[in-house]
């Protein structure tokens, strides 16, 4: 059992939680990701790690509380066990020999980023973050992106906070103030993800997209992180969940990403009347 050190709810939709898992924290780096199961009932959520903390044995995973799974996750608080965690899983994000990096995040895939930033920017680089959310009160990490960048730029789509506009808008217009990165890595909706490898592939910047959004399983066994990557099939979750994103098939990743609409439509309804909360 892993006991829950810290919650913090960061939005109406997103949790944070922090736990205490010290095998897990000693051999995590930025890009992996863990498995959680809440209780012996429970399924398997694969989670990145958001943050960890060596010296307490801590990592810190960020969920959004859409599933019957994470909005459980939701009603857990400090000192309260999760059953199992598995990890650390699938393969460290290829980091090192980077000076200038744009990291893109959108909505909660900016949990992803932050470690990503962070550890660029302690080894030196210099790293731009462009964090993208629908509206403001959906803004999170704001501070701790802050400290983890040499410049921090946030977008809202309606214009409610900082500067109107999507995320490949801004990033067009640092390209274009001829900020020559040798690095772009963009995490968050797949359309976002695919949006700015169509910025990035005419100037032939190095660009990688995280697929975690596809997981399920987290072990290659379930065959449902299937994605096309340069011609060829990989699984998102042991392969990755980093790829290179102008290899990525982006149009028959959508198609499989929406595959179960109406059903997972059907579930979040049944788990707002569970819940007593609006999806």
């Amino acid at each position: 059992m892993y006991k829950i050190t810290k919650k913090q709810i960061l939005n109406n939709t997103t949790v944070l939680i922090e736990v205490a898992a010290p095998d897990v924290a000693q051999k995590v780096e930025p890009g992996q990701f863990v498995v959680i199961r809440i209780d012996e009932t429970g399924e398997r959520i694969p989670l990145t790690i958001a943050d960890y903390d060596k010296c307490k044995g801590t990592v810190t995973v960020i969920a959004q509380m859409i599933g019957y799974s994470t909005k459980m996750l939701g009603t857990l608080n400090p000192d309260d066990r999760i059953m199992n965690i598995t990890g650390p899983l699938g393969k460290p994000s290829e980091l090192d020999g980077y000076e200038n990096v744009a990291v893109i995040g959108g909505g909660v895939g900016c949990a992803i980023a932050y470690p990503q930033a962070k550890y660029l920017y302690r080894k030196g680089a210099r790293v731009d973050i462009i964090a993208g959310f629908r509206n403001k009160n959906l803004v999170i990490l704001e501070e701790e992106m802050k400290l983890a960048c040499s410049e921090l730029y946030i977008t809202t789509d309606d214009g409610s906070y900082i500067e109107k506009g999507f995320v490949t808008e801004k990033l067009q217009k640092l390209i274009d103030l001829k900020n020559n990165y040798d690095l772009v890595i963009a995490i968050g909706p797949i359309v976002m993800m695919r949006a700015v490898s169509e910025v990035t592939r005419p100037y032939g910047i190095s660009t990688v997209v995280s697929l975690n959004p596809i997981m399920i399983d987290g072990t290659g066994m379930c065959g449902c992180c299937r994605v096309t990557v340069g011609g060829r099939t990989r699984f998102a979750c042991v392969d990755g969940p980093d790829f290179n994103a102008h290899e990525v098939d982006f149009n028959t990743l959508l198609k499989r990403n929406n595959a179960y609409r109406q059903q997972e439509a059907e579930w979040a309804e049944h788990d707002c009347r569970i819940f007593g909360r609006n999806t």
